[in-house]
């Protein structure tokens, strides 16, 4: 009486890899792949400062723009002389207490 059982048990587990079922998984048909969309130029942007939509002539003289009116900041001058002696001395407590971890430095 147990064999038909265990017969019956492993025939119904493999059953559905044997049944061929519907590919749910794929995309539509109409669907394009990423290959060909990231071949595609493309033409209409918006701009960062507004969102408002702006052809690719426009952007790229937005982005000219944008990028020759950004000048560089050096971080040295934005902090005072007494904070980045503060940061220095930080520093080298670090690197003292990874050196000699039993000093007790507070």
């Amino acid at each position: 009486m147990a064999r038909p059982l265990l017969k019956i048990a492993l025939y119904s587990s493999f059953l559905p890899f044997l049944v061929p079922t519907l590919a749910v998984a794929l995309p539509p048909a109409d669907d394009l792949p990423e290959e060909i969309l990231r071949t595609e130029i493309i033409t209409e942007a918006r701009s960062p400062l507004d969102g408002e939509p702006l052809t690719a002539a426009e952007y790229a003289k937005l982005e000219t723009q944008l990028q020759s009116s950004v000048q560089p900041i050096d971080p040295k001058t934005q902090v005072s002389p007494k904070v980045r002696r503060t940061i220095n001395l930080l520093r080298l407590r670090r690197l003292i207490k990874t050196v000699f971890p039993f000093i007790p430095i507070k």
